[in-house]
């Protein structure tokens, strides 16, 4: 009797249950009588990683280590199992594994299985697990069989997989079968054909027994000269090949026939990486390619219709928008008028009304941008006979050019709406109402028995459905109102939810007063203990707006792509990241690239390869800052050609200003660029001969400012003896002069005083010109204390307000400065609203140069003078003319001056270097924006 247990050491868990068991209860009996080949079994078995279960004697008591432990599952056999024979705790399986136990016990041979279901109760439950496992003799110490060694691993979760890889490439292949594109898996450089759905057989019009197993161009040999090239290079090298239109001849029902294919070759690859085949995927559109042929032949006769075209068609030439063509739908129903009344006319003297709205400034802005301009349901008031109409118009205005790329006229597209809108309007109104209605009750919930169809509903129900707050309903009440057209979709969607449980549909029904509405129903069935439908639960809400919405998006959508498409330029859109994500067909047309190569390679694919960095990084700024993009570089034409391009882009924002979207054209200017090239050369040849020029220029405008200077002086002296001798004849008793004399000396008086003025204003402009340019540093508010002294008679005579505070000091010509703010308040004052007291601020601010228009000095610092006004203003047209010597847009009755007040201002500011602009509405004040350098560190 051996007393050693060194081979129970160790083990885990079962190492430990081994050593805790009182075996002498047991058939194998205590420890100390086991045999030396059970012990050394059990020492390799619990110390082994690998699964392993022993069944030992005639008995088959039961052993088996920590890594077998977990195929036991819980609430099973473990640890009850330990020491206990097999038959008792193995009887789900006993007739299975018995034979197996006893061919290794009579035989001495070793079993094998694999992946072999053995279903086994553990977890509280029986459960199908699958096991790869063998079984191997144990003898003793005289060579006998006495134990059976089980060396198993659990394959369940393997198993598992491998069929549900099985059921899913199942039902792949049924997927392709029924998909509307043709499909056709090719294997080996032979390309056999393994497998084709119904869509390709239709398309070769062959049948399936035809074609696979077979080499592909046995079945359609008339294909094989020009696609079989295509499909072996995909074998070959692994590049995929994507086609749209390829034209291929096939024989296919009784005739031969030339068909046009959208088509894709893919490489079929195993799980190294090899390629076994290639994947054939095609669409047919002969008939969308015989259609756009058509298309290219009919458009002559197009063209020769267009002047009985329904859509109002017009053609203006020149900067005054000259009347070359309009058809009769544009003379005729929206301008009613006659041709002799039209045609080679100025358009704004047909039609002067237009001359106070914005169509002007957007025909102007079309003709020198080379922009396209268009808007839906535009306002317009047009002179019908006598009498001012508003229309509303969806119009497009677009440039024409003449061939050698300049633009000289525009193509108007007008459409009259004004029906329809006003239509739209009134069915808007109404369903503001409706909906204002029904807005406590947006979503109604609802409870159906399905087996005596006992409707239990929310109070709102009844509004979805139009019925009155009182009335009482039951569930035909609700089912009848389903419109017979879409009966379908209801049924169809209750026979999905008897698979799914999941009931919903969109639908249209019949309110109470027979108007239609979308309704939007989910919910949920629920079975009874038979497996049968016993109720549905779920909610409605009425989705009519939503709907209708959709459909206006829809429409709208394919109306801006048919634009696109349809005008020369490259019109492109992005996210608000800077993806673009739409390109119109003259984009593909232009570059040679089809949209699937652009999606694949990407854009800047077009882009010339010196012009991509700058691209990006000009395009990425603008998506950054919501500024515009504007940029010249080269495009890659079709034929590998790159010519110039000007592309700009703007971003659409929401009412909130937030950036929605960007919308971007290109324009093809390689004609402008070639022309702007040769034209610089001749400025390089011509700048010397310039120079020579400007410096007499410079002489002659010497001695026209000294002329001036000299001439304003000389004329004060007999103009002051003009001025005295009518004081003396007027202070002369009445009885020695007549009352025509008095007139006639108070008509001398008046002109004198006004020469005076204008020799005065001369002078001034004089040495705007002339005098020296002597910079100090000037505290402007002493100077603005100074002209408010200057001013305040007429100040307290108009009641009127003068504000400013705290203006700062800058590096000024401090006369002249003082004579600018001298005329800019001088003219506030002056042109003010009758019966409205006039309200002058001045403000100063310091602000960058970088943001100021057309700073000579960008990297300085500007002072920012702002005069602002309440009075008259003016039309913006004027903005450049106001600032011109004489010029004066009222009349000398109405507001005294000389004309020569903003031209002085101008010249003082170009003195100091600065910018002026100004900016103005007529009746409701003007304001001045002064723009001076801090030149404190230059000399000037």
């Amino acid at each position: 009797m051996i007393k050693n247990y060194d081979f129970l050491a160790n083990g885990g868990e079962m190492g430990e249950l081994t050593r805790a068991k009182d075996w002498s209860k047991t058939a194998v009996g205590p420890v100390e009588s086991w045999p030396q080949s059970l012990r050394t079994t059990l020492g390799i078995l619990l110390n082994s990683k690998f699964p392993m279960f022993l069944f030992w004697g005639p008995d088959h008591i039961c052993f088996y280590n920590d890594a077998y432990r977990p195929s036991l599952g819980n609430n099973g056999k473990h640890p009850s199992i330990l020491g206990e024979k097999g038959a008792d705790y193995w009887p789900e399986i006993w007739d299975f594994i018995e034979p197996l136990i006893d061919q290794v016990l009579t035989k001495g041979e070793a079993t094998w299985h694999e992946d072999q279901l053995l279903p086994i109760y553990r977890n509280g439950k029986m459960e199908d697990v699958y096991w790869t496992f063998s079984y191997s003799p144990v003898n003793d110490e005289n060579g006998k069989t006495t134990g059976v060694l089980v060396i198993c691993n659990e394959t369940t979760e393997q198993v598992l997989t491998r069929k549900k890889l099985e059921e899913s490439e199942k039902r792949f292949r049924n997927t392709v079968k029924q998909l509307p594109l043709g499909i056709c898996i090719l294997k080996g450089p032979d390309l056999i054909a393994e497998m084709v759905n119904s869509t390709y057989l239709h398309i070769i019009d062959k049948e399936e027994k035809d074609i696979l197993d077979k080499p592909i161009f046995d079945s359609v040999p008339e294909a094989k000269e020009k696609v079989f090239p295509l499909l072996k290079n995909v074998f070959e090298t692994g590049t995929a090949y994507f086609t749209d239109e390829l034209p291929v001849t096939l024989n296919r029902y009784n005739k031969e026939e030339l068909g046009y294919f959208n088509l894709v070759f893919y490489p079929l690859k195993d799980e190294n990486g090899v390629i076994e085949g290639v994947t054939v995927v095609s669409y047919e559109v002969t008939e969308e390619v015989k259609a756009r042929h058509l298309l290219t032949e009919s458009e002559k006769a197009f063209r020769e219709i267009v002047m009985d075209s329904p859509i109002a068609m017009a053609i203006f030439r020149g900067k005054d928008f000259v009347i070359e063509m309009a058809n009769k739908a544009m003379m005729h129903n929206i301008w009613q008028k006659e041709e002799k009344d039209c045609i080679g006319i100025p358009l704004l003297e047909v039609f002067p009304e237009l001359k106070n709205q914005k169509y002007p400034e957007l025909l102007l802005e079309v003709l020198i941008n080379g922009k396209t301009i268009q808007e839906n349901e535009g306002v317009a008031y047009v002179d019908i006979n006598g009498k001012l109409k508003k229309f509303y118009l969806d119009y497009e205005y677009t440039t024409l050019y003449e061939k050698n790329g300049t633009a000289s006229g525009i193509m108007c597209t007008v459409y009259d709406v004004t029906a329809k809108v006003k239509a739209r309007k009134k069915i808007e109104t109404a369903e503001e109402r409706a909906r204002q209605a029904a807005e406590i009750g947006e979503i109604a919930m609802w409870d159906l028995n399905l087996k005596n169809k006992k409707l239990i509903y929310s109070d709102n129900i009844l509004d979805i459905f139009g019925f009155d707050k009182n009335t009482k309903i039951v569930h035909q009440d609700i089912r009848s109102r389903v419109i017979p057209e879409d009966e379908h979709i209801v049924a169809d969607a209750f026979e999905k939810a008897l698979q799914t449980s999941i009931y919903k549909y969109e639908a249209r029904v019949f309110k109470l007063d027979n108007s239609i509405a979308w309704i939007k129903v989910h919910g949920k069935i629920f079975f009874d203990e038979n497996n049968e439908p016993s109720k549905m639960v779920g909610t409605v809400m009425d989705v009519t707006t939503e709907k209708e919405g959709q459909q206006v998006l829809a429409k709208s959508e394919k109306k801006f792509r048919l634009l696109a498409d349809s005008i020369p330029q490259l019109i492109w859109t992005s996210d608000t990241l800077g993806n673009l994500n739409y390109f119109n067909e003259t984009f593909f047309t232009y570059s040679g690239f089809t949209k699937e190569e652009i999606d694949k390679n990407g854009w800047l694919q077009v882009v010339h390869p010196d012009d991509r960095e700058e691209n990006v990084k000009l395009w990425m700024e603008s998506v950054k800052s919501g500024h515009e993009f504007l940029f010249v570089h080269r495009f890659r034409r079709y034929d590998g050609e790159y010519r110039w391009q000007l592309s700009r882009a703007v971003a659409q924002l929401d009412e909130s200003g937030k950036v929605q979207m960007w919308v971007g054209t290109s324009t093809d200017i390689e004609e402008q660029k070639n022309f702007t090239n040769k034209l610089e050369e001749q400025i390089i040849e011509r700048t010397t001969q310039l120079e020579l020029t400007n410096r007499d220029l410079v002489n002659m405008n010497i001695e026209l400012q000294s002329f001036a200077y000299i001439s304003s002086h000389d004329l004060q002296e007999p103009l002051r003896k003009i001025q005295t001798f009518a004081s003396r004849l007027s202070d002369l008793d009445e009885q020695n002069i007549s009352a025509n004399a008095k007139t006639y000396l108070a008509r001398i008086e008046f002109s004198a005083k006004k020469m005076q003025n204008l020799i005065q204003d001369l002078l001034t402009y004089s040495r705007a010109n002339s005098a020296d340019r002597v910079f100090t540093t000037v505290k402007i508010d002493e100077i603005a204390d100074d002209i408010i002294s200057d001013f305040s008679d007429r100040i307290e005579e108009k009641n009127a307000v003068v504000e400013y505070h705290d203006l700062g000091e800058a590096t000024l010509i401090q006369f002249q400065f003082r004579q600018l703010l001298h005329n800019l308040v001088e003219n506030a004052l002056k042109f003010s609203r009758p019966g409205v007291p006039p309200k002058v601020k001045i403000a100063v601010t310091k602000v960058d140069g970088k943001s100021v228009p057309n700073a000579e000095f960008k990297d300085k610092m500007y002072h920012h003078l702002q005069v602002s006004d309440n009075g008259i203003g003016f039309e913006l047209i004027y903005k450049e003319k106001i600032f011109e010597v004489f010029q004066r847009l009222n009349t000398e009755s109405e507001y005294k001056g000389t004309g020569i007040g903003l031209a002085i201002v101008k010249k003082i500011v170009e003195n100091h270097k600065g910018v002026i602009t100004v900016s103005s509405e007529k009746g409701k004040g003007s304001v001045f924006n002064i723009y001076i350098p801090d030149l404190s560190d230059i000399n000037i």
